[in-house]
């Protein structure tokens, strides 16, 4: 899969010598509107927005364009291209919500045995809602644990292994936090080198969402003592006074994301850490004793 990078922004592309590193044949690459590519020895990584007077301008996930002059210096899924003027072509490739290149032949394929587990309902319909495509593709199936409290308990029920392996995803994983601790011990015990546990910062997966994204300045913050999701629903003025009305609001939240520049990069690196780590060869190979 490719994909923007996460947290790599900065420097000068214009340094000298940007457009000399590796001499090799490269392939020449038109700069079709949409098309993510990585500058080289800069690590800026964007979209293209518009081709124009033998430049090229691309814009991040943050919404930062810069101008670069067209040619050599780019990367795409890391292989050093030139980037050209786009000739007249049959239509382009169309990309996933992630960013992704669609595949030509969009039929999913059979589900690994392998496959990535969130903490709740919430969780899984945002990573459908931008990965969706891509992990049918791949044959990745989500599965939503209710808390990662159970993961223990699934891993003891199913157990992974080097042909089943599991991706987690957790809500506020930071140092000394309860999720923290359980992604410790299920690391450091028998299944450990089967499972990768990886997480975002924040409370609750609502604040993935970019808050520009929903037209608001900031997540609220709530005071202890009241139920997260009830206090931010409640602080920009919408119902709160049952599940159903929590229900609506993620709805409204979830729908304000149409692709992956609506959502925090401290959740896309992860999510796509996890589908690295399921899809690897070595997942389906194993070392040794193979799948179950």
């Amino acid at each position: 899969m490719h994909h923007d990078g996460f947290d790599r922004y900065g420097g000068d592309v214009l340094a000298p010598g940007w457009r000399d590193a590796g001499k090799k044949a490269v392939a020449r690459v038109g700069a079709a509107p949409g098309l993510v590519v990585e500058v080289a020895g800069d690590g800026f990584c964007g979209a293209v927005t518009r081709v124009q007077s033998g430049t090229v301008e691309l814009e991040d996930r943050r919404g930062l364009r810069r101008l670069f002059p067209l040619g050599g210096g780019f990367l795409i899924d890391g292989a050093a291209v030139e980037l050209t003027v786009l000739a007249a072509a049959p239509a382009a490739r169309t990309r996933t919500a992630s960013g992704s290149f669609a595949a030509e032949d969009r039929r999913a394929r059979i589900a690994r045995a392998s496959r990535i587990l969130v903490e709740g309902r919430h969780d899984a319909e945002l990573v459908e809602k931008v990965w969706g495509d891509d992990l049918r593709a791949e044959g990745v199936v989500v599965e939503y644990l209710q808390g990662v409290d159970l993961l223990e308990q699934t891993l003891r029920d199913e157990p992974p292994g080097p042909g089943r392996r599991y991706g987690v995803l957790v809500d506020h994983l930071v140092a000394g936090s309860k999720e923290s601790r359980i992604a410790g011990a299920v690391a450091r015990g028998p299944h450990g080198a089967h499972v990768r546990i990886v997480g975002h910062p924040h409370i609750d997966v609502w604040q993935c969402v970019l808050p520009a994204s929903l037209g608001i300045r900031a997540w609220p913050e709530v005071p202890r003592g009241i139920e997260w999701k009830v206090g931010v629903s409640r602080a920009l003025g919408w119902p709160a006074r049952d599940q159903a009305d929590i229900a609506r609001t993620w709805q409204r939240i979830l729908g304000a994301v149409k692709t992956y520049r609506d959502l925090d990069p401290a959740l896309l690196g992860r999510v796509e850490e996890l589908i690295d780590f399921v899809t690897a060869p070595a997942a389906g190979a194993g070392s040794g004793t193979g799948g179950e």
